[in-house]
């Protein structure tokens, strides 16, 4: 029933003469989602409210920040510390390119620190500005559910405000959890790797995914002794294996330690640190050990039952294609959701909620051809489909073209460090429906290369288009010679 409503745009009009509302949209959470879906929500004529626990670098379940992990403790920070941790390996490129540096260089890690801190916290201010030119009422607490339509925010002090909305949105996003072994408090997570006090000498990190992979970048990259453990044979799971295989090469040449299979059984507290135990009976120790082992909803104090909104066996709220839960009045965007749990992804479910409920143009998020980066160093960036995914899904043959150089810049630097980019072609329609790059700027290129896929880019048409030389981004145009061709598993029709 509550989907046929949606379809027909009842939900989309709020009616007061049936029952009056403190809000059309109450929304429980202020990151990326919540602030995109609220305002844009308030441009549709919406009368708008949204609370979030009041700000600290370091989330819990008392305190977060307008602006959510992305911008207080994720994607913002991390990537102002990936450029503070670029400078060191690059000074030492730069001497090749008649640089001297005769003094010694020092790195202050308590300067970048304070300047990442300023930064933040700035964009705080920005995103509650946001929230307030466009009308939107910000109440600073934690929000739950005490009905469909009901939602109660407890603030720092211990009050309690009850508001009433026509339409609730749940946007918390999702927090770092930790595997339970021994000794696992003596561990930090993502959000406390960001606002260390001291910058760590030796470091074991658990985890072989994205977080992983970047912190082990930036920690080395500061100097730093790095340790990474993580269960498969390559880091990155879930990637392109050619790709996974280049990253976990560029790690092991910027000095970095890799423990494929292997896993942490026990962390001991010992007067040289930490003593991390591995599976294999191997003994690390480190000043600090970093659980990169994967983010879970934050669902467990909405009070969800209550409103007899369904979850799914990880946690998340269980969403429609629209983001309407079992709940006609309740919805849900962002990672609380579990679906793609990318920033750019959460402001797009955000925006076509706005559009769906209050903007009469009921409209489905689109998951297809979404671009996005691991920010190791040197990074890694794709769109579109893996070669192990074209394998399994494609419907006709597959072409794969591959391109592997020394860049530019490191034929005078000296460093020995090759950039790889691979293409995916549907040997039938001619559709590029994969790219993907490992090397310098790989996220700036790779995002006029999804715009390509978006539009449904031929092979023919990239071998058409003309490079810019000397750069990178023209291999992307010049790859000529199919490197192999792949017969597909589908069944011929």
């Amino acid at each position: 029933m509550a989907r046929k409503m949606l379809l027909d745009g009842e939900l989309s009009k709020p009616n007061e003469d049936e029952v009056h509302y403190d809000f059309d949209l109450f929304v429980i959470g202020a990151g990326s989602a919540g602030v995109r879906a609220s305002r844009m929500s308030a441009r549709h004529g919406a009368k708008v409210g949204i609370c979030e626990l009041p700000f600290h670098p370091i989330s819990s379940e008392v305190i977060g920040g307008v602006g959510g992990t992305c911008v207080i403790r994720g994607c913002v920070p991390k990537k102002i510390l990936v450029y503070g941790a670029s400078y060191g390996p690059d000074l030492e490129d730069a001497r090749n390119y008649g640089w001297e540096l005769n003094e010694k260089v020092d790195f202050n890690w308590k300067k970048l620190l304070q300047k990442k801190t300023e930064e933040i916290i700035r964009l705080n201010g920005v995103y509650k500005r946001i929230l307030s030119s466009n009308g939107v009422k910000l109440f600073e607490g934690e929000g739950k559910l005490v009905g469909p339509n009901e939602v109660e925010v407890t603030q720092l002090d211990g009050t309690k405000l009850s508001f009433s909305a026509k339409h609730v949105l749940v946007a918390t996003g999702s927090r770092a959890q930790r595997p339970a072994i021994p000794g696992q408090e003596l561990a930090i997570t993502s959000d406390e790797a960001l606002s260390l006090d001291e910058l760590p000498k030796r470091v074991v990190i658990l985890g072989g995914g994205y977080i992983a992979v970047e912190f082990a970048s930036i920690w080395r990259g500061m100097g730093a002794t790095v340790d990474l453990c993580f269960r498969k044979e390559l880091p990155l799971r879930g990637f392109d294996d050619e790709m996974r295989a280049v990253v976990a090469r560029n790690l092991e040449g910027r000095g970095i330690n890799l423990h494929p299979r292997t896993s942490l059984t026990e962390l001991i507290k010992t007067d040289d640190g930490i003593k991390a135990i591995t599976d294999h009976g191997e003994e690390l120790t480190a000043d600090v050990v970093l659980f990169a082992t994967g983010r879970k909803p934050n669902t467990e104090r909405l009070n969800l039952k209550v409103a007899g909104v369904e979850l799914d066996n990880t946690g998340a709220i269980k969403v429609d294609e629209y983001s309407q839960t079992n709940i006609p009045s309740i919805w849900a965007v962002g990672d609380v959701t579990n679906r793609m749990n990318l920033t750019p992804v959460a402001l797009m479910e955000g925006m076509f909620f706005a559009n769906t409920v209050f903007g009469g143009n009921p409209t489905k998020p689109d998951y297809t051809n979404i671009p996005f980066a691991v920010f190791c160093i040197p990074p890694l960036s794709v769109v579109g489909l893996s070669e192990e995914q074209a394998l399994e899904q494609a419907k006709g043959d597959i072409k794969v073209f591959t391109s592997t150089f020394n860049p530019m810049k490191n034929t005078i630097s000296g460093r020995q460090e090759k950039t790889v980019m691979k293409l995916v072609v549907d040997a039938e329609t001619d559709k590029v429906i994969g790219a993907s790059m490992c090397g310098p700027d790989a996220p700036e290129i790779m995002q006029g290369i999804a715009v390509a896929l978006k539009c449904g880019a031929t092979k023919r048409q990239f071998d058409s288009t003309v490079g810019i030389h000397p750069s990178a981004a023209e291999e992307f145009v010049t790859m000529r010679d199919v490197t192999r061709t792949i017969v597909s598993k589908q069944p011929k029709l």
